[in-house]
Order: C-alpha cells, then structure tokens, then sequence
C-alpha cells in the first residue's frame, strides 16, 4: 500500500518508544544492521513501511514525548 505525499509528511512518532523502532527498521532497510535482529514493532514496521515513511518517522524530535504512547 502506497502512502501520498501528504500522509507521510503527517506521520511523526507519538512516542520515544515507537520513534526509536522506527530508527532500528530504518537501520534495517538501509542494511546497517539485520532483519533477523528485529523483533516486535521494529519489525512490523520494517515490512509494512518505506525507508521514507521510516525516516519520516525515526527523525521526529523526542522532545516531549511519552516514554509510550498511552492507549486511550
């Protein structure tokens, strides 16, 4: 599934948590580091995003962040 321009731009991290996954998945699909070494979130984001939504993501600022985003 193709994301437009628009909604990859509207995608920060809510949380320090899910941008520091979005940083490992982005590793991964840049071949810094293994597939096999992600787990979890990381790697449901490694499949289902593209290394620009995942940088998108990985470089939101952690300023204010929740440690996890809380489930309402």
């Amino acid at each position: 599934m193709q994301r437009s321009q628009q909604e990859v731009d509207a995608m920060p991290a809510k949380s320090k948590a899910q941008q520091m996954a979005a940083g490992a998945a982005l590793s991964a699909k840049r071949g810094d580091t293994k597939v096999s070494d992600l787990e979890g979130a990381s790697k449901s984001m490694y499949e289902s995003m593209s290394e620009e939504e995942l940088d998108k993501m990985a470089s939101t600022s952690q300023k204010g962040k929740p440690e996890h985003n809380s489930k309402s």
